[in-house]
């Protein structure tokens, strides 16, 4: 080395005397001027800029080392190199950065800075590098992942990366001059941050998404769900209701064919059963001369006269619970006491009877209805025992037969137009209602003599002075309805009571009733309460056999349905209602009140009261309303203490008196307390 600099020392000597050089060595523009100069350089290790720049250099050079303005320069130097290239301190291709001139992101445009040792992006953001550029220098570049192998060389100075993916990223280079061998490479490493949905946060935040996607999705499906039933139940409502309606009409029309028990049991069972009634008052009707006038009439004014004829005498019918059989021509059947059995038949027929009969002469005496003034006509009624039931299979027809009807059916015949002709068997059931004129034992085709009576009106005693029965009359008759309220009770509540039910068994409802009528006979009560009493005291127990949690509901509800059916009015029952609700009371108002509380508690002063009280208590242990033994005991003897009798009747009836029933309670309490 100490020969090499010797010689370039001799050179440069030798250079400068013939006047190539004028100073010992160029300053740094003058190297980076771009001129070629006749200059000599001496150094002792030339860089890597300047083993690999490509150019050919004219000139010596005698300096220790250029520094990186002289190396990176890329102009042409005309000199002439006296060194050796170096091998020994040479740096790392891989680390050969200074071809870099600056690092942008690709969107923001926003520079990196160079000197950080690990920048970070953000995800998706691209990064542009732009290389020195001297016009001579081409370049490749390689990134894994974006780029499959190294890109061919070109003379383009930058390298952009779009849309990168997240992780570490290292971008290397290589240059060479242009048709040369390589002369460097570098590297840049840089990481790309993870996106927003990658994030610690993100990974916390995805299963709550994911459960309130669930519970929406769940709720979206229920919501459709329950929009699917709901749409499905509006149109099964307005199905079930066409169907309903449907139902209704074929129901009506075949109760007006027959009656609603038979109907309903043709539809079960497919037919109904023929019953004998053994009381039943049958009236027939028909029109005098019918034949006469249907050949001088014109037909249809004949048909819409009798059709009003017959109009009129449904509505009566359905008024005093009569069943309509049929009509033949110009002859209307009708029965009272089927298919609900009754005892007051009699009295409603002959009631019907003369309401036809006053519609009739009303009708003939109008002068605005010159076709009425020909009507005339005859009713026949007898009271005995018939056969009911249905015939045919394809056009069903209610009917009835036996000797009865054909009795009635004389009635008719031998009567006279105008007038009720009543059978002396009908007389006998209606002869305290209704004023009746004894016409004798009159001839009957196939019956021998039979007495008879033309029915003239109600009694005067019964009647208002228009001639319709009064309040006397139909307390009478409800009198005897009530007979007819107890047997239909007493049969459903034997066939529908629960073998559980030992205190309000069917022979404590009786008793009760049985008391109620004792007592209020002998407080002498008013018909009208006498009435409503009865019929609350058959009543009030009538729940238990349905609802026992709450039988006075259960009770009102049966009241409504059969005293409708047995021809009370509403009146009655709201009455009977408010009986039944005060009965338990201490305190009552009315005497009828009075009479229905010892009623009830009339088992409180009986000397089997301790078996009664012991019924009570297995009764409702059995339906789970004594939970506490000594509670119960306690509650049982507050109620004798705070409910003593109330009418003079009852105390003078009682058998013992309420204290000893209380001790006698007590000391059962007791032995039952001590066996449990």
């Amino acid at each position: 080395m100490t020969f090499k600099f010797f010689h370039g020392k001799v050179l440069c000597s030798l250079m400068l005397i013939a006047g190539l050089w004028s100073s010992d060595q160029p300053d740094a523009e003058e190297r980076l001027s771009g001129h070629a100069e006749a200059e000599v350089w001496t150094y002792d290790e030339p860089v890597t800029g300047e083993r690999l720049s490509g150019h050919a250099v004219a000139g010596v050079w005698l300096c220790d080392q250029p520094d990186s303005e002289e190396r990176l320069s890329g102009q042409p130097v005309e000199g002439l190199l006296l060194s050796d290239p170096p091998v020994a301190n040479r740096p790392d291709p891989l680390e050969d950065s200074c071809k870099i001139l600056n690092i942008r992101l690709y969107r923001s445009g926003y520079l990196i800075d160079m000197k950080e040792e690990m920048p970070v992006l953000d995800h998706r953001e691209g990064i542009v590098f732009t290389m020195e550029n001297n016009g001579a220098t081409e370049y490749s570049f390689f990134m894994a992942g974006p780029d499959v192998g190294w890109s061919a060389w070109t003379g383009r100075s930058y390298k952009e990366y779009t849309n990168l993916s997240r992780g570490r990223h290292t971008f290397m280079y290589r240059h060479h001059v242009r048709g040369g061998e390589l002369t460097g490479e570098g590297s840049y490493a840089f990481r790309v941050r993870a996106p927003w949905y990658f994030s610690p946060l993100a990974w916390i935040i995805y299963p709550l998404l994911l459960v309130l996607g669930g519970m929406f999705i769940r709720r979206h499906t229920h919501h459709r769900f329950m929009e699917r039933q709901k749409s499905l139940e509006e149109l099964i409502a307005e199905r079930t209701e066409e169907l309903q309606h449907e139902k209704e009409k074929s129901d009506n029309l075949l109760a007006n064919m027959l009656p609603r028990g038979t109907a309903q049991e043709i539809m079960s069972k497919g037919k109904a059963a023929k019953t004998k009634y053994n009381f039943v008052t049958v009236l027939f009707s028909d029109i005098q001369g019918f034949t006469k006038i249907a050949e001088e009439m014109n037909p249809e004014v004949l048909i819409d006269e009798l059709d009003r004829f017959f109009f009129h005498f449904d509505s009566v019918t359905q008024k005093y619970r009569i069943e309509k059989i049929k009509t033949i021509g110009d002859a209307y059947m009708c029965a009272g006491g089927i298919p609900e059995r009754n005892r007051t038949n009699p009295v409603e027929v002959v009631l019907a009877a003369l309401e036809m009969q006053k519609y009739m002469q009303f009708m003939r005496d109008d002068p605005a209805n010159n076709a009425a003034r020909f009507w005339d006509i005859r009713i026949g009624i007898h009271t005995g025992t018939v056969i009911a039931g249905v015939v045919g299979h394809t056009k069903l027809t209610y009917d009835i037969w036996g000797d009865t009807v054909n009795t009635a059916s004389r009635m008719e015949s031998s009567g006279e137009a105008g007038k009720i002709n009543i059978s002396g068997t009908t007389h006998e059931f209606v002869k305290e209602y209704f004023t009746c004129e004894y016409r004798g034992r009159m001839p009957v085709k196939y019956k021998g003599d039979l007495d008879m009576y033309f029915v003239t009106g109600i009694r005067p005693e019964f009647c208002e002075p228009d001639g319709l029965p009064n309040r006397k009359f139909f307390n009478r008759i409800a009198m005897i309805r009530i007979l007819d309220v107890e047997e239909h009770v007493f049969a459903k509540y034997s066939e529908n009571a629960s073998p559980d039910l030992f205190f309000h068994s069917l022979e404590h409802i009786r008793s009760v009733c049985l008391q109620a009528d004792l007592l209020a006979r002998a407080e002498q009560l008013e018909d009208s309460d006498y009435i409503n009493l009865r019929l609350a005291s058959v009543f009030i127990f009538y729940g238990y056999v349905f609802d026992y949690s709450d039988p006075a509901s259960a009770a009102r509800k049966r009241a409504e349905e059969i005293l409708a059916v047995y021809g009370f009015e509403k009146q009655t029952l709201d009455v009977v209602t408010e009986l039944m609700e005060t009965a338990f009371q201490p305190h009552q108002e009315s005497m009828a009140g009075m009479v229905l509380h010892d009623a009830v508690y009339d088992f409180t002063g009986r000397v089997d009261f301790i078996s009664m009280a012991d019924r009570l208590y297995r009764e409702e242990m059995a339906y789970g309303k004594a939970y506490d033994p000594k509670a119960w005991f306690r509650k049982m003897i507050a109620m004798v203490e705070h409910n003593p009798f109330l009418t003079e009747t009852a105390r003078r009836l009682q058998s013992v008196p309420h204290d000893e029933q209380v001790r006698a309670l007590r000391s059962f309490a007791d032995e039952k307390l001590t066996g449990i």
